[in-house]
């Protein structure tokens, strides 16, 4: 499955695949809740899936989002109706940095067949497809899924190895200009980088419309960056959601692929604080 959907193709799928699964993941850094947008409107039968409480661990040294205990996740994607043989569809509010969460998730969880959606939810509402306020009941028993979370099927790195890793290979740091250099630092206790690390915002994935570049520009956005196919990669952002979409965008440039995919500093820079660890500011 490509990690890309279209609104248009989204929509052909749940009218045709009933085993399609639709998560919201709609969230700000800062608040307010997404919840509260989905309340108002979604697409028909997505079920919302809260960032902070249900896809991530407490915060704490392992920084703001660690990943979740396997069993959680579990839980929270059978409660969801995902199922072994279906697929599962991510959307936030627009450019897919915290949609990717789900498809990096999923995808560490062993579970190949979702996509974010190109777009997210401003592209479908452009599209003009149909929104709801209904609020799909809550699966239970039987009618739950039956996905089985297989933790560790995607890379991850940990402080010393993302250390490692900006020195020996790249490491992408998605987080916007201003925060990489140092200039600010709105949530984290220090500002700054990991030393070596090179700054590709996830906003350079997509284009002026909100939707996606193609594989040829993001792989020559990352090229110019000095990412090829011969080099380690790996990404990391202010707690490991958004350079989640730095590794998608790397799979859709083909720099890497589902087979060998980059690694993820899941703690980031909020575990990197965390640890004290050496900072480095500047462009």
């Amino acid at each position: 499955m490509h990690p890309l959907i279209t609104p248009e193709a989204l929509a052909d799928a749940l009218s045709a695949r009933p085993a399609t699964v639709v998560l919201d993941v709609r969230w700000r850094l800062g608040g307010p809740p997404g919840r509260q947008d989905y309340e108002v409107s979604h697409i028909p039968g997505a079920v919302y899936v809260d960032l902070d409480t249900e896809l991530s661990a407490p915060p704490g040294a392992g920084g703001r989002h660690p990943l979740p205990e396997p069993e959680r996740l579990q839980e929270v994607l059978r409660r969801a109706g995902v199922r072994e043989g279906g697929r599962v569809v991510a959307y936030d509010t627009a450019d897919g940095s915290v949609a990717a969460r789900v498809w990096w998730l999923l995808r560490w969880a062993g579970y190949g067949e979702v996509a974010v959606l190109d777009g997210g939810f401003a592209a479908w509402e452009a599209a003009g497809l149909p929104v709801t306020a209904d609020v799909p009941v809550v699966l239970e028993g039987e009618a739950a899924g039956d996905v089985v979370v297989r933790p560790g099927q995607m890379p991850v790195l940990d402080a010393d190895e993302a250390a490692a890793l900006a020195q020996e290979g790249v490491l992408l740091d998605a987080r916007a200009a201003p925060r990489y250099r140092g200039d600010t630092e709105p949530v984290d206790p220090k500002a700054g980088h990991i030393p070596g690390a090179l700054n590709a915002p996830t906003t350079g994935h997509v284009g002026a419309d909100g939707r996606w570049l193609g594989a040829a520009e993001l792989a020559e956005r990352f090229a110019g960056l000095g990412v090829s196919g011969d080099a380690a990669v790996g990404a990391y952002c202010g707690s490991g959601v958004t350079a989640s979409s730095v590794v998608l965008a790397l799979e859709v440039a083909g720099i890497t692929s589902a087979e060998k995919p980059a690694a993820l500093y899941a703690g980031s820079w909020s575990n990197w604080c965390a640890l004290d660890r050496e900072v480095a500011t500047g462009g």
